[in-house]
């Protein structure tokens, strides 16, 4: 099982602070996706000191991904980048991680969304792995590992009950069958007591079928990553 965290920020830290913890007691390491500008460096690094995962998750989402003339209209940040235009934003993010003191060989695009150019961009880049909606993908040997991520995406309000017993559900149900589980959630999420809830369970009835906790680096790449 694989869970991961995204949208950190200085509004949001203490909820994020919660839900490590929570996991801490249930011995499940946390993967965090992480924008340079984060502004919570301090709590990242305690956390990986204390054996949670950091990928890099975009530079800049508040920033439109391409200067062409053509309208990507509201597209992930590298759902449709070419090599080029994903290189300059990688360098920019990992030159900004660098200056913070934190590193990190894995990628998780911003909505899990992952163009061509961004997979070459990132391999040139020294990247071994990016996670994708749909698997997490070995940059250096091409080996891909299919398994969904699972969370509440941008589901409305009048959905909240729905979605939320669907992901314990699904988390019950990858679980049973041995299979890979992914969940994500961002700090947003956390804000919403039904949501923040619902996820716990999910890990818990994950738990309770016979999964155990592990991180993105360590799953995608084992014999190379100590």
């Amino acid at each position: 099982m694989l869970v991961s965290l995204s949208g950190m920020n200085p509004r949001t830290l203490h909820r994020c602070a919660e839900l490590a913890e929570e996991l801490d007691r249930r011995s499940v390491p946390l993967s965090m996706l992480c924008t340079p500008s984060t502004g919570v460096t301090s709590w990242l690094k305690q956390r990986v000191d204390r054996g949670d995962d950091l990928l890099l998750h975009g530079y800049d989402h508040t920033v439109p991904p391409t200067h062409r003339a053509v309208n990507l209209g509201r597209k992930a940040e590298f759902a449709a980048l070419p090599a080029h235009e994903a290189r300059l934003r990688l360098i920019a993010a990992t030159a900004q991680l660098d200056h913070a003191g934190l590193r990190t060989r894995g990628f998780a695009p911003p909505r899990w969304l992952a163009s061509r150019g961004t997979l070459d961009a990132l391999r040139e880049r020294g990247f071994r792995f990016c996670a994708d909606v749909t698997s997490i993908r070995d940059l250096e040997t091409g080996e891909v590992r299919r398994a969904r991520v699972h969370g509440f995406g941008s589901q409305k309000q009048r959905t909240e009950t729905l979605r939320c017993f669907a992901l314990v559900l699904t988390a019950a149900r990858v679980a049973r069958r041995g299979g890979l589980l992914r969940l994500g959630v961002d700090a947003s999420d956390l804000l919403r007591p039904s949501r923040r809830q619902a996820f716990l369970d999910a890990v818990d009835v994950a738990l309770e079928t016979g999964a155990s906790g592990a991180t993105y680096s360590l799953t995608a790449v084992p014999a190379r990553l100590g």
